[in-house]
């Protein structure tokens, strides 16, 4: 099965900690849903724009995408 990417853009001199502090979210988020996750993360693109990120399978995608309305998704 495809895995999709969701992910969450920040821009800004503290993109970082917000996107780092982001997944945060996402993780208890996955915890209190019980979703299963295939990964997590966060990373810098540059010095001012970040991401954090959830991969999962391409089956869980809309239900997700329609509850924590990521900024974008791709494939994995």
């Amino acid at each position: 099965m495809r895995q999709i990417k969701l992910i969450w853009d920040f821009r800004g001199h503290t993109s970082l900690k917000t996107a780092e502090h982001h997944e945060i979210h996402l993780k208890e988020f996955i915890l209190s849903e019980k979703i299963p996750v295939i990964h997590t993360g966060f990373e810098s693109v540059n010095e001012f724009h970040a991401l954090a990120f959830i991969v999962v399978r391409e089956d869980l995608m809309l239900q997700l995408r329609d509850t924590l309305k990521p900024h974008r998704g791709e494939l994995y």
